[in-house]
């Protein structure tokens, strides 16, 4: 593959390598993960390189697998006058993202009350595949939604406005709603404050170590604290944005003379009609995706209380940051040594901004952004913040989870010759879904451990460890 080690947690394989690259292709990960990457991910990375526009290199991160045109953990930055913006490079699950909640509680307030607390989550919110929400609202009101996103949950009673200030971009980003069509409209409809199937989930977890006791302090949290993380994203009304601008681009190929080395990479100029359209729809759909998980916040808070028979006050459920990992944004990096505005692709990979970057809340500005990396159901996942090597590096971008090391059909056979639910209820995680055939897709084995890759991006001076979290209970769909 002609992969150069640039040091112990990067690779490159340079512009020459493949007709029609445009740029490098840079891979973060160490020899361990390297040889666990498939070639299909790569391609898909090289590929990217060869796209119009393209500015400095395509990136991957250590969590890299295959995907739908761009490989989830891609990163690509694209000039706005001369480059272009394509949906495989944010993937069908629109600001698919994470929010992670702190609480007042104790991992020894709710010992032995597990239990009723996964049931209460479970009962009270919409999870599984098509699954419904309570939400029903007119077609004015639900237009508000695709233009106010969080804002608009928490002016409807899911919420407190103390939220707003920890969500990327405050929970919703300014767009117009003309170019979301109906048919994505009707099958978002009723979808809104529902958690969704696959890979999506609701953990109650407890820090279980803290490794930066300034950044735990800033973030408010310590060892033992109950955190609730939030895994979901804009569910059937991102995907079909997704698939609409997909066909709209591949008709529009021709016109705008571009060839592809992948139609997966369907694209057009940003600075085009079904550019803007396509951007302003992603956007609306960015905007359900928060109000979403506003939403879901709401509803586990309240489940919560019920399970543990508390006062919200003695819960203090807050929101400690929530970022979006499949998302293009608008923003200026430093390209060849000049500050240029970039349409920046994450697919699979989340902001990871340091200390005193305008866009972060005034709490955490000399610290830098909360970055939230999701391990697999049966181990950890890391809290962390972004440090500069990221904007030098990555344009401001770290990794989003363990990455998956094996298909979920793979999954599925292995888990027949075991119980995987009860493998870990033994290690103490209780585990509750719509359907097994999740839990055995979703077992931690399918995954890297997030350990190797966290230990990447951190060692690449990308973003630094704050704490590990730990599961009690997850709820799947």
């Amino acid at each position: 593959m002609n992969l150069e080690k640039i040091d112990e947690n990067c690779f490159v394989i340079k512009k020459g390598y493949k007709e029609g690259m445009n740029s490098d292709a840079i891979i973060y990960a160490n020899e361990n993960l390297i040889k666990n990457i498939e070639q299909d991910a790569i391609n898909q990375l090289i590929n990217i390189t060869t796209l119009p526009g393209i500015a400095g290199p395509a990136i991957a991160m250590p969590d890299i697998h295959k995907g739908y045109g761009f490989p989830i953990g891609g990163v690509a930055a694209f000039n706005i006058e001369k480059g272009i913006i394509s949906p495989g490079g944010i993937g069908y699950d629109i600001n698919c993202g994470v929010r992670l909640v702190k609480t007042d509680l104790k991992k020894k307030d709710i010992e032995g009350k597990i239990k009723e607390i996964a049931y209460s989550i479970f009962r009270d919110t919409p999870v599984g595949v098509g699954s419904e929400g309570k939400i029903y609202l007119s077609d004015k009101e639900y237009e508000k939604v695709f233009k106010k996103g969080a804002k608009w949950a928490i002016e409807n009673g899911y919420g407190s406005s103390d939220d707003i200030e920890f969500i990327e971009s405050k929970g919703a980003i300014e767009t117009e709603t003309y170019s979301v069509t109906q048919k994505a409209k009707e099958r978002g409809r009723r979808q809104l404050g529902t958690l969704g199937s696959g890979n999506h989930f609701i953990e109650v977890q407890f820090v279980d170590e803290v490794y930066d006791e300034k950044a735990a302090y800033a973030f408010g949290i310590e060892k033992d604290t109950i955190t609730i993380m939030i895994h979901t994203g804009s569910r059937g009304f991102g995907h079909q944005i997704c698939s609409d601008y997909i066909n709209i681009m591949l008709k529009a190929l021709q016109k705008y003379g571009i060839s592809l080395h992948d139609k997966e990479l369907a694209c057009a100029p940003f600075d085009s009609k079904e550019g803007r359209d396509y951007f302003n729809a992603m956007n609306a759909a960015s905007n359900f995706a928060w109000a979403n998980r506003q939403i879901l916040k709401h509803f586990i808070e309240t489940a919560f209380i019920k399970a543990l028979k508390i006062s919200p006050n003695m819960l203090s459920a807050k929101t400690l940051y929530d970022v979006a990992h499949n998302i293009a944004k608008v923003e200026n990096h430093t390209v060849d040594g000049k500050n240029v505005k970039v349409i920046v692709h994450r697919k699979g990979a989340t902001r990871s901004f340091p200390a005193f970057n305008p866009e972060l809340p005034k709490g955490y500005m000399e610290i830098g952004q909360p970055v939230i990396i999701p391990g697999d159901m049966g181990r950890y996942s890391y809290l962390l913040y972004g440090l500069d090597g990221a904007m030098k590096k990555t344009f401001g971008t770290s990794c989003h989870g363990a990455g998956r090391l094996m298909s979920r059909a793979k999954s599925v056979e292995i888990a027949k010759r075991r119980n995987i639910k009860s493998e870990l209820e033994k290690n103490g995680i209780l585990v509750l879904a719509d359907l097994i055939r999740t839990i055995n897709e979703e077992m931690p084995d399918a995954y890297k451990d997030v350990k190797d890759v966290v230990e990447v991006v951190s060692n690449s001076g990308i973003a630094a460890k704050v704490a590990r979290l730990k599961p009690l209970c997850v709820i799947k769909g």
